[in-house]
């Protein structure tokens, strides 16, 4: 169980400074969608009362309002009032994603939908024109019950696949992230920051054993080395995440589901870049976050040969 946050008089600067930094660009969507403190402080309450609940319990027991109460500072009456709120409130997940991410690991991992070289083939529109090596067939691999008409009409308002000048239907390298549809981009936006979010806090905590949590940064980089190195990082993640979908789904057809307790996992790849704070005279300098023992290290600085 995680140390209660309320054995600590003050908690670390050092974990205050790197809240406010990891909280910016949520606050910056929140704000960008009219979301005010006041909708987001009732959020952010409701969430303390939940991880109080779930996460901070004595010996697996359900604990009182005034336990949590204690473990998250909010008012008693008002964490009564959030559980009961909060007994209802299960995740659920769009129907177009919980089929849609079936489909395209099989489209981008399964045989016969790759090519010699992994990459996912265009599919024909039907089974009548391409048998197997049809979308209509795809879809009728992960679920019969779904037209793949309706799949299709979907995706392709989403812009996770479109239709090349010979009719076939070519899935995105990108997928299955759609480029539209709030709803479902909303969803992976929840998903991915959470579980790399999960990811640093099991590691930071002391959970053994760590996660994988790394990265590279560089500063007073110049744009056309961060378009070079964006582009690098966008072939070797593909390649990285194509290979891990592909092993999961042998694992699964070698009985690797079946075994109780479940799990589930998630392995990511991301890039970002923006103006650097340091001055452009400055050389570049470099880190690697998370080492393999999980302990929290600062990451090392040198400077970049020339």
């Amino acid at each position: 169980m995680p140390e209660s946050p309320s054995s600590h008089a003050t908690p670390p600067r050092a974990l205050i400074q790197a809240l406010r930094h990891a909280l910016r660009p949520l606050v910056k969507v929140m704000l960008a969608r009219g979301m005010t403190f006041t909708y987001a402080s009732e959020l952010l309450k409701s969430l303390f009362v939940e991880v109080a609940d779930r996460d901070f319990r004595l010996e697996g027991k359900v604990p009182t309002d005034s336990r949590v109460s204690l473990v998250s500072g909010v008012h008693r009456k008002e964490v009564s009032r959030l559980r009961a709120v909060l007994e209802s409130g299960e995740e659920v997940v769009p129907e177009v994603i919980s089929l849609g991410a079936q489909v395209v690991a099989q489209w981008m991992g399964a045989p016969p939908y790759v090519d010699d070289k992994g990459r996912p083939r265009p599919l024909a529109r039907f089974a009548s024109e391409g048998a197997e090596l049809s979308f209509e067939a795809l879809v009728a691999r992960v679920n019969r019950d779904i037209r793949p008409r309706v799949v299709l009409d979907e995706w392709l308002r989403l812009g996770v696949v479109d239709i090349d000048e010979d009719g076939r239907v070519r899935l995105h390298a990108g997928a299955f992230v759609p480029s539209k549809g709030f709803e479902e981009m909303s969803f992976y936006f929840g998903h991915n920051v959470h579980d790399h979010a999960a990811a640093a806090a099991h590691n930071l905590l002391g959970g053994e054993p760590p996660f994988m949590e790394r990265s590279v940064h560089y500063d007073g980089l110049s744009a056309n080395a961060v378009e070079q190195l964006a582009r690098q990082a966008g072939t070797l993640g593909m390649e990285a995440l194509v290979a891990v979908n592909k092993s999961a789904l042998s694992l699964a057809k070698r009985g690797g589901t079946t075994s109780l307790p479940r799990q589930r996992m998630t392995f990511g790849v991301y890039f970002y870049a923006e103006a650097s704070d340091a001055p452009p005279a400055d050389a570049a300098r470099a880190g690697s976050r998370a080492p393999a023992s999980g302990a929290p290290v600062r990451p090392g600085r040198k400077k970049a040969s020339k």
